[in-house]
């Protein structure tokens, strides 16, 4: 019973984290994009940034949603698979979606700010968990 109260405990804390994470992201994290895409951003350029900054803090908040992440499906499911198959999964995605989003600001002059937006929801966003917990659920049911 214990146990399962620490459980439900480090759930709640790493979902509260998250949740701080985007409610004091324009504090935490460099991004000059927040602003842009509260605008309407469709027929303005992209706003002025810092490559190096802009790259290691989307970096950063995806390093850290990640590992709130990864502790959220091990304190769901208490499976080392899991956390094999979330961490390679997170790794996997991070290194695609940074590439796309990099050539997209840097070698693009115009890029698709829709496509833009979505791929820089999906690296400051803990979607992925959103995915993950039901996939690994499900498979937990059929075993």
């Amino acid at each position: 019973m214990q146990n399962k109260i620490i459980r439900y405990v480090g759930i709640f804390v790493a979902l509260f984290l998250i949740v701080c994470i985007r409610f004091f992201e324009d504090k935490l994290f460099y991004d000059p994009f927040l602003q842009f895409f509260k605008s309407d951003y469709q027929n303005k350029s992209l706003p002025n940034f810092e490559s190096f900054k802009l790259l290691l803090n989307l970096f950063l908040r995806y390093f850290v949603n990640s590992l709130l992440s990864i502790s959220i499906i091990y304190l769901l499911f208490q499976n080392k698979m899991h956390v094999k198959i979330a961490s390679s999964l997170y790794f996997i995605l991070f290194v695609m979606l940074i590439m796309v989003f990099s050539y997209l600001i840097f070698g693009s002059d115009k890029p698709d700010y829709l496509l833009l937006f979505y791929l820089r929801r999906f690296l400051i966003q803990p979607v992925l968990l959103l995915l993950l917990i039901p996939a690994f659920y499900f498979q937990k049911k059929a075993e």
